[in-house]
């Protein structure tokens, strides 16, 4: 089954400040999440989920990724040849840095053992989620400091709320891409790389007509989804849709159906796994009495995302602009435009 696809019917111009901020320099200002910028990175400190991170010493050669936001970053900054190991891939890379990926060495399908990271020696370890620093993972972050190897967590992914954004938006994300980028000694690069993303945001024109969308991550008897704050709120609203989930206060939460089928969202975005995949959820949404009846399912009006595009990072332009395309190349159903 091919999904169905719409059409949208005006532009929006998208100003992200960070482009201006990052336009003469390496550096972005901080966001509102309390999160440090890149500009106490550049000083020689920053505040990575309230562990010390220094900047100030040689950038680091032996990087360990964990979580396909981190691996994707690196390779975009034109780094690949520092990944000594990665962990924890939600998918193929794009086709972009494919090249660049093909002689990276997959150390674990999922979380690594601090066993396997410093077998390895690298001086860093790069996670996408705070939660890989454990005693169970690849080790905690003072652990692996005993051992030489320092560590860095995507700021949008910290534990805490006080470091995580209130609600994430590309500013935040491309402030992240410009710290990575003074971490790892590439300013230039990472500021490049913010230019580049903020003209293709610039470029993505959302529907205007106000559809609302259920972003279907993964669950059967209760569905997992994208809620308020996190990288599926944020990609939605750049495309113009509606979250019927975004008074959650949460990047991603479970729901009941009953509310699903209470809200009876125009559209469903199926986000795309090896392991559960958009045909999968589609089946099930089928077969389900009260889901099939939704006006969303009936019509197939289905949009499609890869997983590793539903975190914050280096996909999340290129995944908003993905969904305008499908809203773009299909009319809506006349029971879902007249609303």
């Amino acid at each position: 089954m091919t999904p169905s696809r719409f059409r949208p019917a005006a532009s929006l111009a998208v100003v992200i400040a960070a482009t201006v901020a990052l336009s003469g320099c390496a550096t972005a200002p901080a966001s509102d999440s309390g999160e440090a910028s890149p500009d106490a990175a550049a000083a020689g400190i920053l505040d990575n989920c309230g562990t010390e991170v220094d900047t100030a010493g040689a950038a680091p050669e032996r990087i360990v990724t964990i979580k396909s936001t981190t691996t994707e970053l690196v390779l975009a900054l034109g780094l690949g040849d520092r990944i000594v190991g990665a962990a924890f891939q939600d998918g193929p890379v794009p086709e972009r840095w494919a090249d660049a990926a093909a002689d990276v060495p997959v150390i674990s399908d999922f979380a690594p053992s601090q066993e396997a990271v410093l077998e390895l020696e690298p001086d860093l370890v790069y996670a996408g989620w705070e939660s890989m620093f454990t005693a169970e993972a690849a080790g905690d972050r003072d652990s692996l400091a005993g051992f030489g190897v320092g560590t860095y967590v995507a700021p949008s992914a910290c534990k805490d709320r006080d470091y995580m954004p209130e609600k994430l938006a590309f500013a935040d994300v491309f402030d992240e891409i410009a710290e990575a980028g003074v971490l790892l000694g590439a300013e230039d690069a990472a500021t490049d790389l913010v230019a580049e993303q903020s003209a293709a945001l610039d470029a993505v024109e959302p529907d205007d007509r106000g559809l609302t969308a259920l972003w279907y991550s993964s669950g059967t008897d209760t569905p997992y989804v994208g809620a308020g704050i996190g990288a599926p709120q944020m990609i939605m609203e750049a495309a113009g849709l509606e979250n019927i989930a975004s008074d959650i206060d949460d990047t991603w939460s479970s729901i009941g159906w009953e509310a699903i089928v209470d809200a009876d969202p125009d559209v469903i975005v199926l986000v795309d796994a090896s392991w559960n995949t958009a045909e999968s959820k589609i089946e099930l949404l089928e077969s389900n009495p009260a889901t099939a009846e939704l006006s969303a399912v009936r019509d197939e009006r289905y949009l499609v995302v890869p997983f590793a595009a539903g975190e914050a990072g280096v996909r999340n332009v290129d995944a908003a602009a993905d969904l305008a395309d499908q809203l773009s190349t299909a009319a809506l159903a006349e029971s879902a435009t007249e609303g």
